[in-house]
């Protein structure tokens, strides 16, 4: 199995979850907005001004895909991976 497929399988178990998470929601498309948006601002934050702190995040697909299907806690888990 190449890294590809592994990544598309991924992202699909990922946004499953994240879909029966907001579909248990009381507000599901305004949860999944804010969740994405949230997620996405936080990610460019992080690729902007992250280089100031050593924690620069690339714009590509891996990060954006992430950061708008599970939100803000991906980018604060990819800059702690930074670290490590």
């Amino acid at each position: 199995m190449n890294n590809e497929v592994l990544f598309y399988i991924i992202c699909g178990v990922s946004a499953a979850v994240m879909l029966i998470y907001y579909l248990k929601r009381k507000h599901k498309v305004t949860s999944a907005v804010f969740g994405s948006l949230s997620g996405i601002a936080a990610l460019l934050i992080a690729n902007r001004f992250g280089g100031a702190v050593g924690a620069e995040l690339p714009l590509n697909t891996f990060n954006v895909c992430g950061s708008a299907v599970l939100g803000a806690p991906f980018v604060a888990g990819m800059v702690i991976i930074k670290y490590i």
